[in-house]
């Protein structure tokens, strides 16, 4: 990939790799590509990803490497080159991968995963794919429905895949070695527990397009039960994760603290097909979490769990968790809290470093319509948690709830309106002011769900709803965020549909359809076209499901019976509650044996964490500044500012610099860079300012950071400077650039140079900034070897100098290459004395005096 490729596209950080955490391996036996379908920042943010990365690293023999689907940017740069789509890693062409495992976190990704494949040139249908071909592997969530993707996979994973992925990679090295066909391969991984060949099942319909039968054309291989992992305290967790450059969604550790949910919410899919509860042990949970910290430096933990609170040593964990991180300004923040579980304790104790945000999900409005779901909560909860949140300094709440459940009537949509407006009050009352944001999605049906026979609202019902809610909360002056009406009608679509679809996805695929998820790619009227083109109506995916119909997954079975589903769906009805079987009796969903596969939980009093003082926060007394000067080459020099704070506050942390930290909301490390580097330019000369606690010196800043800097960035030199001394910017007056262009600029550079020299002015407007500024006036010094020159220049960027020198636009120089090789600052007028000796221009070069 070519600088003037990157340059050209938005975040060229999303296709380096080389991050810290990478694993680069040589000639691998098998080498097994995770393919996420969305973009880099979102897959990045995927735990279960992180995780397969750690485990498919592991042996020898195997090599994770990474795909992700490319920016449309990026896209286009690969289909005009005719570049294939390659791994991160060692830039593989993914067709010359041995298996390509695609993440199935969402529906509305399923174009880019045909998308994907196009770009790698691999065939999208299954059948047409020999052995030639790598094996195309799912897993996720959605793999518990694949049917709509089932002609253009050979192979799903139901459950987790910690151990069967090892086994599948294990599978194809001992296949691939002795030269068999395919069909002897798909064999073989039909008999691993928990993989699914849709090959091997035989799918008919009724004229109405009702599934008629399905038939499993390998003897034996009648049902695929989902894989179990039975000890997640024993799970490989990746403690060196792969780091980022660039800021992700979900910038922080994620600890999951359990798997599974025995709550019973009778809408949620990962309540039935994660069962059953599996917690790690506090005291891992601990060591994970100061090794994570340790080899990341990030200052957030996040405590993973379809129901955090309910984790059954949460308090213990949490107060032992700020004991030993709240020191360095680590935060602790949960995903949304279940209403009822956040007790004053957990408040107090996540409000100790910063204020995280705040999410409660009471999913319904009123009561009657959690009894149907089965939510389980009631409404002085909410207000109770509501209010305490408040008074302990949070000002905004967010509210999480659905539209569309089963039953719901125009009382229901009132009720959350009503349940907004108390919430409000709640913020009046214990500070006098606070902001809730109601946030509304439409409720989709799910697979293995007791709500997968039932309807969804139509499009025109999800608009009026939103439009009323929109209103109503407006006049309350509630915030109000929703899910567009469209892709909850194609997300419907998918959640519950057949093998008929996969040929609306390759006709949505040809006509441009992809980043689906992404509001302002998502094109509705392309989809409809498709299905028209097919012959199927979407509405018809919506409808209510007979009790006695075959449903297109109902040979994968996800542990919970579909009598027990039956079951819950009459409490529904009848407005029953299923007790949790974590405090009750057993409710008898079939996950269990009671052997292998059982609940996994830790009570407050098997825990009693280690007695540790608390550090007490560093005086100001004795406090400096250090001054360094470091150099950001190589694929470096392609991160944006923003990116590189943010690789310097990790880096910091990573390397136990005593770094000092800003008082108030949000504290932050106190460093700051001189004037922003511009993307693409390699830099010897880059400088930033730290304060730090007395008695650190700068040899061992240097040292410490470059043992834990990425290659491309060095800390060069550093020196003491008094805590109050000026800053950087201030003190800047002139940059020393060398640009090198292409061989074909030389013969005119010199006299061009010389011309521009006798000029006394040259008036230059930057005219996305409306900057007006005179480059004779602010270049300071300037020499020529051939195609390269030197310039020394006050405001302007080295190219502007360059374009003006030589009469042609900004344009024509993309492909020259720019180095910062010193700063003259006013303290110091030699900008020798801090320039690396690779810096130093030729003894032929042309000095033009000035």
């Amino acid at each position: 990939m070519s600088q003037n490729e990157l340059l050209k596209i938005e975040k060229p950080v999303r296709y380096l790799g080389g991050e810290m955490g990478a694993v680069l391996k040589e000639n691998p036996v098998v080498r097994f590509v995770l393919a996420f379908p969305d973009v880099y920042e979102v897959g990045m943010s995927h735990l279960g990803f992180q995780i397969l990365y750690k485990v498919l690293n592991t042996p020898d023999w195997l090599a994770a490497e990474r795909a992700y689907a490319p920016w449309p940017d990026r896209e286009a740069q690969l289909r005009e080159g005719n570049l294939p789509l390659s791994t991160i890693e060692s830039g593989t062409p993914l067709a010359q991968a041995g298996i390509i495992g695609f993440t199935l976190q969402y529906e509305l990704s399923y174009t880019n995963i045909l998308n994907m494949l196009e770009l790698a040139g691999i065939p999208l249908g299954a059948a047409e794919r020999d052995e030639r071909w790598p094996l195309i592997l799912g897993g996720g969530p959605c793999a518990y429905n694949p049917e709509p993707l089932a002609d253009f996979f050979d192979a799903f994973l139901l459950g987790d895949g910690e151990e069967a992925t090892v086994e599948i990679a294990a599978a194809y090295r001992d296949w691939r070695a002795s030269g068999a066909a395919k069909a002897v391969l798909l064999e073989q991984l039909a008999k691993i527990p928990g993989v699914y060949v849709p090959s091997f099942f035989a799918v008919s319909y009724h004229e109405d397009g009702r599934v008629k039968a399905i038939e499993s054309q390998l003897p034996g291989y009648t049902q695929v039960r989902r894989r179990f992992l039975t000890d997640l305290d024993q799970a490989p967790y990746p403690t060196e994760p792969v780091l980022p450059f660039l800021k992700t969604v979900h910038d922080r550790v994620s600890l999951e603290v359990a798997r599974g949910c025995t709550r019973g919410c009778r809408f949620c899919q990962a309540g039935y097909v994660y069962r059953p509860v599996r917690e790690r042990k506090p005291q891992t949970l601990l060591d994970l979490a100061e090794r994570t910290l340790q080899a990341t430096g990030y200052e957030e933990i996040s405590l993973l769990s379809l129901s955090t609170g309910d984790y059954g040593c949460i308090e213990p964990l949490l107060k032992e968790l700020m004991v030993r991180h709240a020191d360095s300004k680590v935060a602790i923040s949960f995903p949304s809290l279940r209403v009822g579980t956040l007790t004053p304790e957990l408040i107090e104790e996540i409000k100790k470093v910063r204020k995280t945000g705040f999410t409660l999900a009471p999913e319904a409005g009123s009561e009657r319509l959690r009894r149907v779901i089965n939510k389980g909560i009631t409404e002085a909860d909410l207000l109770a948690n509501a209010h305490a949140a408040y008074a302990a300094g949070w000002r905004t709440i967010k509210l999480y709830f659905m539209i569309g459940l089963p039953t719901e009537n125009d009382e229901d949509i009132q009720s959350i309106m009503e349940l907004g407006r108390q919430v409000k009050t709640e913020a009046r009352r214990a500070r006098g002011d606070g902001e809730v944001t109601v946030s509304v999605s439409s409720f989709v049906p799910k697979a293995h769900t007791p709500f997968q026979w039932e309807p969804q609202i139509t499009y025109e019902e999800i608009l009026t709803k939103q439009d009323l809610l929109r209103t109503e909360l407006k006049r309350r002056k509630v915030n109000f965020r929703w899910q567009d009406a469209p892709l909850s009608v194609m997300e419907g679509v998918f959640a519950r549909g057949d093998r008929r679809l996969g040929a609306v996805l390759r006709a949505a695929r040809a006509k441009g359809c992809r980043f689906d998820g992404w509001g302002e790619h998502f094109k509705f009227s392309a989809w409809l076209q498709a299905f028209a083109e097919v012959g199927l109506d979407p509405r018809w995916y919506h409808r209510r499901r007979d009790d006695d119909e075959i449903l297109p997954w109902q040979h994968l079975d996800c542990g919970v019976t579909t009598d027990y589903l039956r079951l819950e769906r009459q409490l529904a009805l009848k407005e029953e509650a299923t007790t949790d079987c974590r405090t009750g009796r057993c409710t008898g969903c079939g996950v269990c044996d009671f052997t292998q596969v059982k609940r996994q939980c830790y009570a407050p009093d098997t825990f009693t964490p280690e007695v540790r003082v608390p550090i007490e926060p560093s005086s100001d007394e004795g406090a400096l500044k250090i001054r360094a000067r470091f150099s950001k080459t190589e694929r470096l020099r392609f991160l944006s500012h923003l990116e590189l704070i943010t690789m310097f506050t990790r880096a910091v942390s990573r390397a136990n610099i005593p770094i000092r930290y800003s008082q108030g909301f949000h504290p932050h490390p106190k460093f700051s860079f001189a004037t922003a580097l511009s993307v693409g330019v390699e830099s010897y000369a880059e400088y930033l300012d730290m304060e730090v606690v007395a008695g650190f010196r700068p040899d061992e800043l240097l040292r410490r950071l470059n043992e834990v800097l990425p290659p491309g960035m060095q800390m060069l030199e550093a020196w003491a400077m008094p805590l109050k001394s000026p800053s950087l910017t201030s003190l800047m007056e002139r940059v020393r650039y060398r640009v090198t262009l292409p061989d074909h600029f030389a013969a005119e550079l010199a006299p061009q140079a010389a011309h521009f020299l006798t000029l006394e002015t040259y008036p230059y407007r930057r005219e996305k900034k409306g900057q007006d500024f005179d480059l004779r006036r602010e270049l300071h010094a300037l020499q020529v070897d051939g195609a390269r020159i030197e310039l020394e220049v006050g405001r302007g960027k080295p190219l502007e100098f360059v374009a003006a020198i030589l009469g042609c636009p900004l344009t024509a120089l993309d492909d020259c290459r720019i180095e910062k090789l010193a700063v003259v600052f006013r303290d110091n007028p030699d900008p020798v004395a801090h320039v690396a000796p690779i810096c130093d221009i030729t003894s032929t070069a042309t000095d033009l005096t000035l």
